[in-house]
């Protein structure tokens, strides 16, 4: 392995003699370290996302996470104790290393995956990851995003100003303006009875690995506070992406409301804003090889859903 950064992270670990891989470079660099006591996953967090801070109390999270018998994976110190580093400008951790099937790579489901079985069993994940979260006191100077009526509509949210998308046509801009500003009085009018609090906030099925009929957890990165609903929203969007008879998206919600409960009648208005935070998050990304199609599929799917939640909005 050339980069320096992944040699000098090994040595801080003792794992300098270790082959590794490549398994993973999308927002991260993930790699594989063949370690004496099993695999392990080496992270080089992408510079300026996550402040050390932010990722030392992702990785507490994720072991309280473990602790409690949830299937995501656990952070391995450092040798000198830390749970996460900085080498050069880039944060480095390591995790033990989950063998399974991604149930989704690259848009195509698993071979041989039961796309409803699977959607009942991360139900039911997502509920136990919300109790434990509850039951947890997290340590002094914990600190992760909020997806809160701020991060989400407010004038700078979390993933960028989707109402001001270049690639927004003049309708389609007074439309999602138009939808941002109904949204905030509703939610403004909602949040004080919402359930609120730790959410892993892209439980996708790509970052859902299955294997020995279970369900693991990975990519915390985008986790932190916010409304539950907007956690099942992020997967039931992109369960009806790939299932849109409703089946999976239905079993889903079987899953967790059999673990937890929940009133799901503000569903629909979580379902838009996730839709909304995807056509934010590309602004940034429109020089990335496909980014261009993939603005425009979340351009389609905000406006869509935009459109059938204010013909039904009463205000």
């Amino acid at each position: 392995m050339n980069d320096p950064r992944v040699v000098d992270a090994l040595s801080l670990w003792g794992l300098g003699d270790c082959s590794v891989t490549l398994v993973a470079a999308r927002e991260n660099q993930v790699f594989r370290v063949e370690a004496p006591a099993g695999p392990l996953a080496l992270r080089l967090h992408r510079p300026s996302y996550r402040s050390q801070v932010e990722l030392a109390s992702e990785l507490a999270w994720m072991a309280a996470l473990e602790g409690s018998g949830l299937n995501v994976p656990r952070p391995v110190p450092a040798r000198d104790g830390s749970l996460c580093v900085t080498v050069g400008d880039t944060t480095v951790d390591v995790l033990t290393y989950l063998d399974g099937t991604p149930l989704m790579n690259e848009g195509q489901l698993a071979q041989g995956a039961d796309l409803p079985r699977t959607a009942f069993r991360l139900g039911g994940a997502l509920a136990r990851l919300h109790d434990i979260s509850d039951g947890w006191d997290s340590p002094a100077g914990f600190l992760r995003p909020a997806w809160d009526a701020e991060g989400l509509l407010g004038d700078n949210p979390l993933w960028g100003r989707f109402w001001e998308n270049p690639a927004l046509t003049p309708d389609q801009a007074v439309l999602l303006t138009k939808t941002r500003q109904a949204a905030q009085r509703v939610l403004s009018r909602l949040a004080p009875e919402l359930d609120y609090g730790l959410i892993h906030a892209d439980a996708v099925p790509e970052n859902v690995l299955i294997g020995n009929g279970a369900v693991h957890l990975i990519d915390f990165d985008d986790g932190g506070y916010g409304f539950r609903l907007f956690d099942l929203a992020t997967t039931m969007n992109r369960l009806h992406r790939y299932a849109p008879d409703g089946a999976a998206g239905r079993r889903f919600l079987d899953g967790y409301l059999q673990a937890r409960p929940i009133d799901l009648h503000p569903l629909p208005l979580f379902r838009l804003l996730r839709s909304l935070t995807y056509v934010g998050w590309v602004i940034a990304r429109m020089d990335e090889p496909g980014a261009s199609a993939r603005c425009t599929r979340f351009i389609l799917e905000a406006t869509d859903q935009a459109k059938t939640w204010l013909e039904h909005l009463k205000d």
